[in-house]
């Protein structure tokens, strides 16, 4: 529909009651049940527009005043507005969590695909240990050695 035809048709709709809004309303629903030019989109509209749409219905069907329905249909469509809000902002929620997620692990892979730093006094082993104490002679410590490397005290 273009925008001229919109905006003429909203401009009528503004001048009627609720009551002639709604016999709008059915005359709508009944040229789209015999054209079926937008079954595709009704049936792919949010749960929560469904709901609301079948409710209406029915308070339109158990008589329920125009002025009525149009309240709780207003009060329906707020509180659409709130669940919609919130799960927009669960949505950015998780976004920007998994946008962190992927940052650190970005960050872990570059750090473990980075060489080690050079520059430190210890030479490095082909084990990945820095060489201490009996190491460094490339030697394994001799029996009754300490931890320390250190031969044990004479007389013990």
């Amino acid at each position: 529909m273009n925008s001229y035809l919109r905006d003429k048709l909203l401009q009528k709709l503004d001048s009627l009651s609720d009551e002639r809004g709604y016999q709008v309303l059915d005359y709508v629903d009944f040229l789209e049940s015999r054209y079926a030019e937008r079954a595709a989109a009704a049936s792919a509209a949010n749960p929560l527009t469904r709901f609301a749409d079948v409710m209406e219905e029915k308070l339109r069907a158990g008589k329920v005043s125009a002025t009525a329905v149009a309240e709780t249909m207003g009060l329906m469509s707020r509180a659409m507005g709130v669940l919609n809000g919130a799960a927009a902002a669960g949505k950015s929620v998780a976004n920007d969590f998994m946008t962190a997620t992927s940052r650190v692990v970005d960050a872990a892979t570059t750090a473990a695909n980075a060489p080690p730093p050079r520059g430190t006094d210890a030479p490095v082993t082909p084990s990945g240990t820095t060489g201490a104490t009996g190491a460094q002679s490339g030697r394994a410590p001799g029996p009754g050695a300490t931890p320390g490397g250190t031969p044990p005290a004479a007389g013990n």
